[in-house]
């Protein structure tokens, strides 16, 4: 199942408008990603861990996620400083590591890391269905909305069908091996997961016109902007002008 560690908190990072903190998320992402000066990577860096923290993030979910994304860079780590040409400054055999490709895969874990704790602090303090009201707010298409929705439901009916489906498996005393037996048992397993979950789907479909839908979700949220969420923004807004400001400054190489 997927469970949402961060939304269940009570801080002033949770009370802030939803639609604030998509827009917050997606202006501060795309400039975080297009930097390439490692001082203001760090800056966001930093700006990122001060507002999770506000949030009080669970500190094992929160080293989860982390350690998914540092996996990845560890392979960078390993891999670019090697192969990027340029100043050598340790030779390892046949292989040389670079000045050039250490500074690069440092203002990637950085520029990574700033991000991912951005999109914790700002999405993830959202449950699904409030993000899909904030998406709706901001006007994006009401397919692309829904289709969000429909799609995070989906992923817990599909882990419901293959954790009973396991269950069954387990009660008539299947035992998994390396053997022709197992493979097609799987595949099998796999094939029923998908039927019974379209079947589910349709069911779920037809439930739902005899409700009356129409293709569209009432809002039971009222978004309103308050007092704490105009300070935030000019704190954000701030923050991305000092980015700006900065972003060819010669004193920030």
């Amino acid at each position: 199942m997927i469970s949402e560690p961060f939304a269940n908190k009570k801080t002033w990072v949770h009370s802030l408008d939803p639609r604030l903190r998509v827009c917050t998320a997606f202006f501060l992402s795309c400039l975080f990603a297009i930097t390439n000066q490692p001082v203001l990577a760090a800056c966001a860096l930093i700006a990122s861990a001060l507002l999770l923290g506000c949030s009080r993030p669970p500190l094992s979910a929160l080293l989860r996620r982390l350690a998914g994304v540092n996996l990845f860079i560890l392979f960078l780590w390993c891999s670019v400083p090697f192969f990027t040409p340029g100043t050598p400054i340790a030779k390892f055999g046949p292989l040389t590591c670079t000045q050039e490709g250490l500074d690069l895969v440092w203002l990637v874990t950085l520029k990574a890391n700033a991000i991912t704790l951005l999109l914790i602090a700002c999405i993830g303090t959202m449950s699904a269905s409030l993000l899909g009201h904030a998406l709706q707010a901001l006007r994006l298409p009401d397919k692309f909305v829904y289709l969000l929705l429909f799609t995070y439901r989906s992923l817990f009916v599909l882990a419901d069908e293959w954790q009973r489906l396991q269950t069954a498996l387990r009660l008539r005393g299947f035992v998994a091996g390396t053997n022709l037996h197992t493979y097609r048992t799987v595949g099998y397993l796999f094939g029923l997961t998908l039927t019974r979950s379209l079947d589910r789907a349709q069911r779920i479909h037809q439930a739902m016109l005899l409700r009356g839908f129409t293709g569209r979700f009432p809002a039971f949220v009222l978004l309103r902007f308050q007092r704490h969420d105009f300070l935030f923004a000019i704190l954000t807004a701030l923050f991305l002008i000092f980015l700006l400001f900065f972003w060819n400054n010669p004193f920030f190489p």
